[in-house]
């Protein structure tokens, strides 16, 4: 028996590949999985890396990430699976990259991260984030909710039985967490 936790969950008979952690990547595939191939896709508006993606219903949203000159961004980039295309959301209240997001009751949550103290990466040192967003698609809306106890990076990020869990990372000065 699988538990709840273990289980991939299905959203139709597609996969997603987007995104890059060393290069900037503005592509986006979809793998087939029943005609076993890789269709490129519709190129991401804004070329970017270590930024996170989610889907909520039909539509997959990509959250802050480096951009041009590393700049750490707060854009909300969404594509709709259906129509094929992309459009810009409202912006996050914190700019962030190497975060993590999750779908919970049909909202989006950003959790963690980093962003530049000053300035453009990597010349500026960075702070891991203890704050955790939540996105309302119905209403475009950005709300800060209960923080992390202490900030963190890389974490993976997931929800189950209508908790919030992030799981490992790292923090600012490196230790595992």
């Amino acid at each position: 028996v699988t538990s709840l936790c273990a289980r991939p969950r299905k959203t139709g008979h597609a996969l997603f590949l987007l995104g890059g952690q060393t290069f900037m990547c503005d592509k986006l595939y979809l793998v087939d999985q029943k005609a076993k191939e890789i269709i490129p896709k519709a190129d991401i508006p804004s070329p970017r890396k270590e930024f996170s993606a989610c889907a909520i219903g039909c539509k997959v949203y990509i959250t802050g990430g480096r951009g041009s000159e590393n700049g750490v961004s707060k854009d909300v980039w969404v594509y709709d699976t259906l129509h094929e295309e992309w459009s810009k959301a409202a912006p996050m209240l914190v700019a962030r990259f190497g975060h993590g997001s999750a779908e919970l009751k049909h909202c989006l949550y950003v959790v963690g991260g980093h962003t530049a103290a000053t300035g453009c990466l990597p010349a500026s040192p960075s702070v891991s984030l203890k704050q955790v967003e939540q996105y309302d698609p119905v209403t475009n809306k950005w709300t800060m909710v209960a923080p992390l106890r202490e900030g963190v990076s890389n974490a993976a990020v997931v929800s189950a039985k209508l908790k919030l869990f992030a799981f490992g990372g790292t923090s600012v000065s490196h230790d595992k967490l």
